[in-house]
């Protein structure tokens, strides 16, 4: 009976994160030791001040349906976290509170996108941002970039990208899979591109924007132009070690934020109550009180640099953000490796799951063939061990 499943699902990839996930989850229920560095989620526990909102509101008896678009004076603390952080007014009414960043970019895919429109996508990208363009029926426009550039794409790549069918394009800062960051006069070079067609939109997904390494973060709706065509993106899930609370948020233009809301009303309606209230106390805490975790990535993302600098056939950039290195090991293609022919990133990183029982995610699932992308949100001990594991094996 499966062929009367619809043509859209059909059609739409498996997360290639979660998969190789739930493959690591497999092998450890068959016994293996696998270290898994797949997932994008903090190996970090919840600050106890927001653990202390959360069960406040569960006494509080917050268990009613919240209002769709999200709690009234969450959407105030998310507009002066925007001003805060961003230096970007977003009213209240500019705010759309949904299940999770995720769901916030396909609101945002639903309500602006036709058939046939195309999205202009910076390769690497998160590894959603192609199916959700899809089931939206619009058409990913991939724009390859490569280690040497840090992964970043140019203005004149942008230009070279744009079509009469382009209706946006979809970018992260840090950037997930690469750890890439974008400055401000980056974001400049590209917006003074966008100028030229006014009727693209942006949208900038910063769920990473606190974990960043450089400076202080930027956001292309600061430009002078940009504000608003631009849906910025954001959440609770990384910087708050927040993942299984499901909230994320956009700041948009009023029209977009209320088609979003119309949307969601038709899908999941107002997102987790206890997750919001608790979320007032994330977003209106100063950056400093999850600052150790930052720190400590940033001690990650050296150590993972110095121990995989080691091995022959990594090719690395440094990433100053997020948590992740994203390197180049097409060295490997159409050699051999313990019997194995390995042709592609995918092959490696199944040779490294079955070899090295250490999970990592090929990067073509990111638009980047030539890559892998591996997770440093676990702990020193796991990082070395993993290192020391793949060095064995290759």
């Amino acid at each position: 009976m499966s062929n009367s499943l619809s043509d859209r699902i059909n059609k739409l990839s498996t997360s290639a994160t979660l998969a190789m996930a739930a493959k690591a989850r497999e092998l450890r229920n068959e016994g293996k030791d696998i270290i898994g560095l797949s997932l994008g989620e903090p190996d970090f526990n919840i600050p106890d001040f927001i653990k202390e909102a959360a069960k406040k509101a569960i006494d509080e008896n917050y268990s009613s349906y919240s209002p769709v678009d999200g709690y009234a004076d969450l959407k105030s603390a998310i507009s002066n976290k925007f001003k805060r952080d961003n230096n970007l007014t977003y009213a209240p009414n500019q705010i759309v509170v949904s299940t999770g960043a995720k769901q916030s970019l396909a609101n945002v895919a639903m309500v602006m996108l036709n058939k046939g429109d195309e999205v202009i996508l910076p390769a690497p990208y998160w590894v959603s941002y192609s199916d959700i363009v899809k089931l939206a029926e619009g058409t990913p426009v991939e724009v390859p970039t490569s280690i040497d550039t840090d992964f970043k794409m140019t203005p004149e790549q942008l230009e070279a990208a744009i079509t009469p069918k382009t209706k946006m394009l979809w970018f992260s800062s840090p950037c997930n899979p690469s750890g890439s960051v974008y400055s401000e006069d980056e974001l400049k070079g590209l917006a003074a591109v966008l100028k030229k067609h006014p009727g693209i939109f942006v949208v900038s997904d910063e769920i990473y924007e606190h974990i960043n390494f450089r400076s202080k973060h930027s956001s292309i709706a600061g430009i002078e132009g940009m504000y608003d065509r631009t849906i910025t993106v954001n959440g609770v899930s990384k910087a708050f070690a927040m993942t299984g609370w499901r909230i994320g948020y956009i700041g948009a233009a009023d029209w977009i934020a209320k088609a979003c809301t119309k949307f969601q009303g038709q899908i999941t309606s107002g997102a987790n109550a206890i997750g919001q209230r608790a979320t007032i106390a994330a977003v209106e805490a100063p950056v400093s009180k999850i600052q150790f975790m930052i720190d400590k990535f940033r001690e990650r993302r050296d150590l993972i640099l110095n121990l995989l600098g080691t091995i022959d056939g990594f090719k690395l950039n440094v990433p100053e953000g997020a948590f992740y290195v994203f390197p180049d090991i097409s060295s490997y293609f159409g050699k051999e490796l313990g019997g194995v022919k390995i042709e592609n990133a995918s092959d490696f990183a199944m040779y490294l799951l079955e070899h090295a029982n250490v999970a990592t995610v090929t990067g073509e699932a990111f638009g980047n063939p030539d890559c892998i992308r591996i997770s440093y949100a676990a702990s020193e001990a796991e990082i070395k061990e993993a290192v020391d594991r793949i060095k064995k094996v290759l």
